[in-house]
C-alpha cells in the first residue's frame, strides 16, 4: 500500500476548511497526460491557488494508474521547482465501486468520490458508508452524492437530470460520514449541457441557459452549515473555443455551458469545490486543430501539444482569479 502522505499530497479537509472561509472554490482539473498536468501545476503556481486534481476511471485506465501515481507526485516537486509550495490532492472523480476506490487509497490517492446517486437511496447510503469507513482508516477524504446529473462524461451516462432533495442531506450525511456532498442544482456534463430549446437567446443572439437552482443550494446550506459541497459539470464551454474548434474542421454543436457569472457566485457559498473538464478538452482540442490546420504538414507532438498547454494554462489562470476565486487561496 501506498500512503498519498508519501507522495507529499494532502487530502481535503484543510484545504475545503480555508476555501468556505475565503469564499472561494477549489479547482478541481481532470488530467490524463502530461501536457495537461504541466498546465494545471502552471496556472495554480502563478496564481498560487491550491488544487484538486482529478483522475476518472476512464482515465485510470487511458493513462495507466502507476503512471498517474507518479504524475502526481512528479506534480507535487514540479510545483517546488516552479517556486511555490500548493497544496495539491489527487482525487477520484465518480468512483462508482467500492473495489475502485479502495484500489486508489492503497495506490496513493488522498481522496475519492462515491458516486451512488444511480442507485436507491439507502443502496447509496451503504455503499457511501463503506467507502468511508475504509478511506478514513488511510486519512482519506470522501466525496458523496446526492442528486443525478445530466450528460456524459468517460464512463458517467445520465439522459436526465434530477435536483437534490434538501430535505435529505442531513440523513445522508449522518449516516455516511463523508467529508463533502456533490449535489445537482443544474450543472451538467460534457460541452453539449442544455439542448437550444432549454436556452434563451440574449441579445447578442448567444444562447443562455436556464439558471442554477440557487434555492436548492440555499436550502441545503441551511441544514448543513459550513459543510462543504461540490458542484460538477461546471464547465463554461467558451464561445471562442468552440468557435476555433468549427473554424479548424470541427463540428460541435449546441455546446452551451454554465455561465462564469452563475459559477463565481456558487464559489462564494459553501461550494468549496468545483469541477471542470470539458473547458480543458476544448482549450486543448481548439489549439491543436488551428496548429494543424495552419501547418498541415506539422508532425512533431510537441508542436502542436505545446501550444495546447499553453493555451490550458491561461484558461485554468482565467478561472483561478475570476471564476473560483482561488487565487493566493494557498499564500
Amino acid at each position: 500500500m501506498v500512503s498519498y502522505k508519501d507522495l507529499g499530497l494532502v487530502n481535503t479537509k484543510e484545504m475545503f476548511k480555508k476555501a468556505m472561509d475565503g469564499k472561494y472554490a477549489i479547482p478541481a482539473y481532470n488530467f490524463n497526460n502530461m501536457e495537461q498536468l504541466q498546465a494545471i501545476i502552471q496556472a495554480c503556481v502563478e496564481t498560487k491557488s491550491p488544487v484538486i486534481l482529478q483522475v476518472s476511471a476512464g482515465a485510470r485506465k487511458y493513462a495507466n494508474s502507476t503512471l498517474l501515481r507518479y504524475m502526481a507526485q512528479g506534480a507535487v516537486a514540479y510545483a517546488k521547482e516552479l517556486g511555490f509550495d500548493i497544496p495539491i490532492t489527487l482525487h477520484l472523480d465518480h468512483g462508482d465501486t467500492f473495489e475502485l476506490c479502495k484500489d486508489c487509497i492503497d495506490s496513493g490517492f488522498s481522496s475519492v468520490m462515491i458516486d451512488g446517486s444511480h442507485h436507491p437511496y439507502e443502496e447509496n447510503i451503504a455503499l457511501t458508508k463503506k467507502v468511508v469507513e475504509y478511506a478514513h482508516q488511510h486519512g482519506v477524504t470522501v466525496e458523496g452524492e446526492l442528486g443525478v446529473l445530466a450528460g456524459v462524461e468517460d464512463d458517467v451516462v445520465a439522459e436526465k437530470s434530477h435536483y437534490t432533495k434538501p430535505e435529505e442531506v442531513i440523513d445522508f450525511v449522518n449516516r455516511t460520514g463523508c467529508d463533502s456532498l456533490a449535489i445537482s442544482i443544474g450543472t451538467s456534463h460534457g460541452a453539449n449541457k442544455f439542448t437550444p430549446e432549454q436556452c434563451t437567446k440574449n441579445a447578442d443572439g448567444v444562447l443562455v441557459p436556464p439558471p442554477l437552482r440557487f434555492d436548492i443550494l440555499e436550502e441545503i446550506e441551511k441544514k448543513l452549515p459550513g459543510f462543504p459541497i461540490v458542484l460538477h459539470g461546471s464547465s463554461s464551454v467558451p464561445k471562442d473555443q468552440v468557435d476555433i474548434i468549427n473554424q479548424n474542421g470541427g463540428a460541435l454543436k449546441d455546446a452551451v455551458g454554465i455561465p462564469e457569472e452563475q459559477l463565481r457566485r456558487a464559489a462564494k457559498s459553501a461550494v468549496c469545490k468545483i469541477n471542470i473538464d470539458s473547458d480543458g478538452r476544448l482549450a486543448m482540442t481548439a489549439a491543436v486543430r488551428k496548429v494543424l490546420k495552419e501547418k498541415p504538414g506539422e508532425f512533431d507532438p510537441r508542436k502542436y501539444l505545446g501550444p495546447a498547454r499553453d493555451s490550458l494554462k491561461e484558461l485554468y489562470k482565467h478561472k483561478n482569479v475570476n471564476v473560483l476565486g482561488s487565487a493566493g487561496g494557498a499564500a
